[in-house]
């Protein structure tokens, strides 16, 4: 997740990003904002029984979510490659990963208000915090053996599916344990809302890292040269200010969509009496 900066106003005194971020890389993640929020109004409707869907086996759901995080970790791997490229302060990580870290304690406070039998303990914010740390980590890493630990680390919950059977069924149930599952090698699904496990989700972050930390070393890489190209419309300026205040708009939107949602239903009867 980016650091946030203090806002410039250019010769057109139009408000745009800080000169030291990425302005398409605040829209991509903007865009994973806004997809996630349709996403969740979707699951809302049907939580409510307001329109059926099955979000935990239909593919047109599970692979929504799937892509839509792999966005958000995608773009979470290339903001930590511009940081290293401009020598973010130790501090200034730690103070970001302090604030990621604490709304996935809220994140799990509230959804076990309501979701008692399946709160989210191993949640995205849940699995970036401790995925950032790794990054911190590899950070020393060559790019090539980023990409290959990246590689590693997406196949490694097939391989294991493919291999569990062969291994001691003791093994295999302490793995799928609430303590354990974090790992993300797993033979089934645990009872969660929402689960992003390190394996595979940190190979979609190791991979945003070494691309980006590939790109910027290259003087005119395209990619560079696409993100760092600032947002001229009013959608994409919109955007974009939606990927910079990425983390408060997560924790707000579905306080917002089920609280709507909710004292519609309770409204509705009375309007129509």
């Amino acid at each position: 997740m980016p650091t946030q900066f203090h806002p410039v106003t250019y010769a057109d005194s139009k408000p745009r990003a800080p000169r030291d971020r990425w302005d398409h890389l605040d829209v991509l993640r903007g865009l994973a904002m806004v997809w996630m929020t349709v996403f969740h109004l979707c699951f809302d409707l049907s939580h409510l029984q307001l329109w059926r869907q099955d979000f935990y086996h239909n593919p047109v759901w599970t692979w929504q979510r799937s892509a839509i995080v792999s966005l958000f970790l995608l773009c979470a791997g290339l903001a930590q490659a511009a940081a290293q490229s401009k020598q973010t302060s130790a501090t200034r990580f730690y103070q970001r990963w302090a604030q990621v870290a604490g709304c996935a304690l809220l994140v799990s406070v509230g959804s076990y208000l309501v979701f008692p039998n399946s709160f989210i303990y191993f949640g995205v914010l849940h699995g970036m915090a401790v995925m950032l740390l790794l990054l911190r980590l590899l950070q020393g890493c060559s790019d090539r053996m980023l990409l290959c630990l990246a590689m590693l680390c997406m196949l490694a919950p097939g391989l294991y599916h493919y291999a569990a059977s062969s291994l001691p069924a003791a093994l295999v149930e302490w793995l799928n344990t609430k303590p354990l599952s974090p790992l993300g090698l797993v033979t089934r699904k645990p009872a969660t809302e929402d689960f992003v496990p390190i394996l595979p989700w940190l190979g979609v972050m190791l991979l945003g890292l070494s691309v980006g930390r590939q790109q910027m070393a290259k003087p005119g890489a395209w990619l560079q040269a696409y993100l760092a190209r600032p947002a001229q419309s009013w959608a994409s300026r919109s955007l974009a200010w939606l990927g910079r205040h990425s983390l408060p708009y997560y924790m707000l939107h579905q306080l917002v969509l089920l609280g709507g949602l909710m004292l519609l239903v309770l409204l509705l009867p009375t309007a129509l009496d």
